[in-house]
């Protein structure tokens, strides 16, 4: 519950000597300057921001509050000279509101975001991400689509994100940092002057992930992907453990980037904004072989693993990953964790992080450095060593016997 109002001085030392509140609870300071209170300013404190805010009463008599900002971004003197613009505005009876930026939309603010957005590399949002985007946004915010951004309240998100939360937390926070990031557009472009609605709100915690395959489930994996029956996605899963590239990379494969002489698979563009070339040990170039079409062969597909959508390559194979995993009898594991599961039988053949690091094209600052003056060779040794491994354990000892997993010549 809010306490009883108190008086600071609208000095920088004054306020920055204010003790935050409570975890849950919020103070309001009256704030003065020159001996008196300033008329409508507030400072509302809560366990983590100082809130600059104004609150006062249209001509019409009706209340109205302004979020200026939060300290210090926002510093006092600032503070002065948008009271004065906000008493001028109040007096000839419009909002604070109706004639500034903040008159957009939520959804207005979604469709700019997504048209004009640029990531730290300065290229625009891409398709897969627009529309994954565009299918959160529909889904958690189309009712707050119409809302004015400053209509878009922090109580609301909050219980929002806690709704989503009691079944999917995972979601929740990811929806939580798309309304988060879109109005952090907004102030970038001037869209918006107020406070983030979901600044305050804490995300649930988050396990990390560390599942792989294990050397006892490797025979029952590579049993049941041995009697999978449409090779593409037995291959497209094959290709997906024995690289550990990430899954949208490998289902998008195409016949160009791929070396087979030197065993080398070069990706332009990867998610974390730097190219990578991906070793490809003995077992995976046997795969690559066995499907690699007749050079005459004009009607091709460009790609490795072609499809029959939009996009001309495979996509997501739910359907057919559920039978390997149903086959086998593992019930917990996911594609991406084929992408962790060579990383984590490279450590356990010894591989430094460094090494294994360069090898997912993992984008660490720690190690940048070192990962720039490794080439080539030491990945290759990693990567084979670590499919040896695996192949071990699963009872597999030449690569012929990964490629013809069906009895294939």
């Amino acid at each position: 519950m809010q306490k009883d109002v108190r008086k600071v001085k609208l000095t920088k030392a004054a306020i920055q000597a204010l003790p935050f509140a409570e975890q849950g609870k919020r103070e309001v300071y009256k704030l003065e300057s020159d001996g008196a209170i300033i008329t409508g300013l507030e400072l509302r404190v809560s366990s983590s921001h100082k809130t600059f805010s104004i609150l006062k009463r249209k001509k019409n008599g009706s209340p109205e509050r302004f979020t200026i900002g939060r300290f210090p971004e926002i510093s006092p003197e600032k503070v002065k000279d948008i009271v004065g613009e906000v008493a001028v505005t109040l007096r000839k009876g419009e909002s604070v509101r109706a004639s500034g930026k903040d008159d957009t939309t939520l959804g207005e603010l979604f469709k700019d975001f997504l048209k004009n957005k640029r990531n730290r590399r300065g290229a625009h949002l891409s398709e897969k991400t627009k529309q994954v985007y565009q299918y959160e946004f529909d889904r958690y915010f189309d009712k707050l689509a119409k809302k004015k951004l400053s209509e878009v309240k922090e109580s609301t998100l909050a219980k929002l994100h806690s709704s989503i939360g009691k079944t999917a937390p995972y979601a929740a926070n990811r929806a939580l940092a798309l309304i988060s990031s879109l109005y952090s557009y907004a102030k970038d472009r001037k869209l918006f002057t107020g406070e983030n609605p979901a600044g305050g709100i804490k995300k649930f915690p988050e396990d990390s992930r560390d599942r792989f395959i294990q050397a006892d489930e490797l025979p029952r994996f590579f049993q049941a992907l041995a009697e999978e029956e449409n090779e593409t996605i037995r291959d497209y899963v094959l290709l997906s453990l024995l690289t550990g590239a990430r899954r949208s990379n490998v289902l998008a494969m195409q016949w160009k980037d791929i070396n087979l002489d030197r065993g080398e698979w070069r990706l332009l563009t990867t998610k974390n904004g730097t190219p990578q070339t991906v070793t490809l040990s003995p077992e995976a170039i046997d795969v690559l072989r066995n499907r690699k079409p007749a050079e005459n062969d004009k009607e091709a597909s460009i790609f490795v693993f072609p499809g029959d959508g939009e996009t001309g390559h495979l996509t997501e194979p739910k359907k057919g990953w559920k039978r390997i995993l149903d086959r086998s009898g593992i019930s917990d594991l996911r594609i991406h964790d084929l992408r962790r599961t060579l990383g984590s039988w490279q450590a356990k053949t010894g591989a430094s992080l460094s090494i294994i690091g360069k090898s997912l094209n993992h984008k660490n600052t720690s190690t940048t450095a070192i990962y720039a003056r490794l080439d080539l060779d030491p990945v290759r040794e990693s990567v084979n060593t670590a499919t040896s491994a695996m192949m071990a354990a699963a009872g597999l000892k030449e690569a012929a016997e990964v490629v013809n997993l069906k009895g294939k010549k």
